[in-house]
């Protein structure tokens, strides 16, 4: 039962530390609470836990031009970050969390500033069918976090600089390039701001939540540890992940996401398997790659091994079809 709201906002625009502050909430609230933490990111990129960060980024470019690229614990796809942005993350323990009660803060904010916003898609928010708010989420035991971009005056002309969206996605979604699927808030509100946002969004969690929002502090110690968790979040390792030979690979794009599954094979044996994908359910991803690891590269025992993993039905039906198709049978 929730008896305690909380609400932070983040204090600098380092994508780093605003990732290791979010994770350290996350992995501290206590049963009851319900955390609103509102943050911005400058000139930055964030991809999903599973993409390959080169197939989804312009990074070069990005950072000769100063930017930075981040990784999310997430799932999801690739989004682009500036001032014009504001970010939002809903933390709570598993009982308290709700995806639709935690979407409604969105948009009630949304409509008290005078537009009406619907949810669409698997994890969008539009105006008028364009979408000003992609969301992404993060359960891990009994911790959950729900969080997403709010676009208000986003320069659409670097989103789409940046980012590299498969053709294959933009066709998926029935689009013809980055900037048109996507619109800024303030084509209906012009003037709108973060400071404004921001308020339209607390008040709306007090609304929907029926309570007052305290603002949270963090001690020392809490610091020292969001410090330790923001060197991990800058690591080239963690942003780039391990690069490997790859001897096999296959890939296709269905109505939950892309995948892209990569195998180091050695006598016979999988050493390593390595999958990319904005599926929006990180776990599964993971727990593919786990499944896939040192067991003989041949089709019976690769589809055997997809059987015992615990994942979503048709998602999981997708891959085991994908398999089977690039291995020659077809089944």
């Amino acid at each position: 039962m929730i008896h305690k709201l909380g609400i932070l906002f983040a204090g600098g625009t380092d994508p780093y530390s605003n990732l290791a502050m979010e994770e350290y909430l996350t992995f501290h609230v206590e049963e009851g609470q319900v955390i609103l933490y509102l943050w911005q990111n400058q000139n930055t990129v964030v991809i999903g836990r599973n993409q390959n960060a080169w197939a989804e980024c312009r990074a070069a470019e990005l950072e000769e031009d100063g930017g930075r690229l981040a990784r999310r614990p997430s799932g999801g796809g690739a989004v682009y970050h500036d001032l014009g942005n504001l970010n939002f993350s809903f933390i709570a323990r598993r009982a308290d969390y709700s995806v639709d009660r935690q979407l409604s803060v969105l948009l009630e904010a949304v409509e008290s500033l005078g537009v009406r916003a619907e949810k669409t898609g698997r994890n969008d928010v539009a105006v008028e069918g364009y979408k000003i708010s992609g969301n992404a989420f993060l359960e891990s035991g009994d911790y959950c976090c729900h969080h997403g971009t709010l676009l208000l005056s986003v320069e659409k002309e670097k989103m789409a600089k940046y980012l590299n969206v498969s053709r294959e996605k933009l066709k998926a979604k029935g689009v013809a390039s980055v900037k048109s699927r996507v619109a800024n808030l303030s084509q209906w509100l012009p003037g709108i701001t973060p400071e404004k946002a921001a308020e339209a969004l607390e008040e709306a969690f007090e609304k929907v939540y029926a309570g007052r929002a305290e603002r949270l502090s963090l001690d020392k110690e809490a610091l020292k540890q969001i410090e330790t968790g923001r060197e991990r979040f800058a690591s080239r390792a963690w942003i780039y992940g391990k690069e490997t030979e790859v001897t096999f690979q296959t890939g296709a794009r269905f109505p939950w996401g892309g995948i892209e599954m990569g195998f180091l094979t050695e006598t016979g044996q999988i050493r390593r398997c390595r999958i990319y994908s904005d599926a929006m359910d990180a776990g599964w991803i993971r727990r593919l790659e786990e499944a896939l690891t040192g067991i003989p590269f041949r089709e019976r025992e690769l589809l055997a091994a997809l059987e015992r993993v615990p994942g979503p039905a048709g998602p999981s039906e997708d891959v085991r079809k994908l398999l089977a198709e690039s291995l020659g049978t077809g089944e």
